[in-house]
């Protein structure tokens, strides 16, 4: 059955994955799941995962070295780079191996899509970010910026109730958002799904699949606590893992299931 906001051919990736419609239910305990099977992905590549980290950070560090432009540009490119890595799950599924060079696949494939959901994304914390703004009082971010650190001070000891009910609006705000930004780049690259289709798709499985979802977070967080203890060097790990077991994520909700990896 076709999804909608996808063309007919494209209700297959050009690895031949079929989506099913509606997408799938897990049980509370996939959330587990995910992230074992995410750990055989990461283990069959272990060197590549971390080198294409380091890659990802010196390519956000160097971006981020132009002020405002840099970030943004970064942000809205940050969809092509994980739809890069949604590839590179996808080639070690397939042949057991990781080419460093489909880090740079989504510049290939789907770009302008990849880039849209950027854009996308980068609008919506935006939005956030002044709707925080509005409960904080524009006077503190005016403060801020003018560098009077004695009127910050002051402005954020008579608005802390405003802000901590802001922070905690963005935070909720931030969640849906980022439901529905999690599996749009592989929808995009692997199914040649529309932006707004494939961030609508992800939001509402995302939310059909909240019990799994709760169980991997809080397995998840509590791993990213155990990953800062060696001076941060845990999270070269933590995060491959977090693209590996969203990817096997993706397949067991969206695709006919997940086979064995190939053999190396």
């Amino acid at each position: 059955m076709a999804t909608p906001g996808t063309a007919d051919a494209a209700t297959t990736a050009p690895s031949d994955i079929v989506l099913v419609d509606p997408s799938r239910v897990c049980p509370a305990g996939a959330g587990w799941t995910w992230i074992a099977k995410g750990w055989g992905l990461f283990a069959r590549a272990a060197l590549m995962w971390i080198a294409s980290l380091v890659i990802l950070f010196i390519i956000a560090f160097a971006m981020g070295l132009v002020p405002i432009i840099g970030h943004v540009a970064f942000q809205i490119l940050s969809p092509v780079f994980a739809a890069g890595l949604v590839l590179a799950c996808r080639s070690i599924e397939q042949t057991g191996n990781f080419e460093l060079s489909e880090l740079f696949g989504g510049f290939r494939v789907q770009f302008g899509p990849l880039a849209v959901v950027g854009i996308l994304f980068f609008l919506g914390e935006v939005a956030i970010l002044l709707v925080f703004g509005a409960f904080a009082g524009f006077a503190i971010l005016s403060g801020a910026l003018a560098g009077n650190t004695g009127n910050v001070l002051d402005a954020v000891v008579a608005s802390s109730t405003s802000i901590a009910l802001g922070a905690l609006v963005a935070a909720a705000l931030s969640v849906p958002l980022f439901a529905a930004y999690w599996f749009a780049p592989a929808l995009v690259v692997l199914h040649g799904m529309a932006p707004l289709a494939a961030m609508r798709a992800s939001f509402v499985a995302s939310f059909r699949n909240f019990l799994p979802f709760l169980v991997y977070s809080i397995i998840m967080t509590i791993f990213a606590i155990l990953a800062a203890l060696p001076a941060g060097l845990g999270f070269l790990v933590w995060f491959p893992l977090l693209v590996t077991s969203s990817y096997v994520a993706y397949r067991e909700i969206y695709t006919e299931g997940m086979p064995e990896l190939a053999p190396r």
